[in-house]
């Protein structure tokens, strides 16, 4: 069953007696009812009855008339069940473990006390100072044997990190 929309006052236009009286000659009806309106740029304009064509002919806005979809729509009429708030989900926090770490070493030191992660702390940082001493006393020690090595006459080349690594010499140009 086809249904058409009434031009003016958007109410459904449903298949039925024609208003325009006009039956075929075997007494079939049209297969629209209502009104039938074509303008002269040929657009089509349905209409429930006479009423609606009349005020969309008087050039009546339908958003005024109190009656019309459209007004019922902009005023928020006859909408009988509300429609619910969409419900929006909570995020909820979940802990995981992490690449160094599982879930239950996390838990772990998230429960130490405060004076023991300080302790710890303090213990970690001695640790690091004494290596950094040591290697800095490595460090002079080297440098001490190649001044001794300098003072005695013997030249001692200084090799640079990359020609320590074993990396290719420099090319030279050939054509000299």
């Amino acid at each position: 069953m086809r249904t058409y929309e009434d031009t003016f006052s958007g109410a459904r236009i449903y298949p039925g007696k024609s208003l325009e009286g006009d039956d075929d000659d075997d007494g079939s009806q049209d297969e629209h009812s209502g009104k039938l309106y074509v303008r002269g740029d040929s657009k089509i304009f349905r209409f429930q009855n006479g009423k609606s064509e009349s005020l969309f002919l008087q050039r009546k806005n339908p958003r005024r008339i109190a009656w019309t979809v459209l007004y019922r729509r902009q005023h928020r009429k006859g909408i009988s069940e509300e429609v619910a708030k969409k419900r929006t989900r909570r995020t909820v926090k979940s802990q995981r473990g992490i690449v160094g770490a599982s879930l239950d070493v996390i838990k772990e030191k998230r429960n130490i006390r405060p004076e023991a992660r300080s302790a710890a702390r303090a213990q970690a940082i001695k640790e690091s100072k004494e290596k950094k001493q040591a290697d800095a006393a490595a460090k002079k020690s080297e440098k001490a044997k190649l001044a001794a090595l300098a003072s005695k006459g013997q030249a001692v080349r200084q090799v640079s990190k990359q020609g320590a690594k074993g990396s290719a010499p420099k090319v030279q140009a050939k054509s000299r």
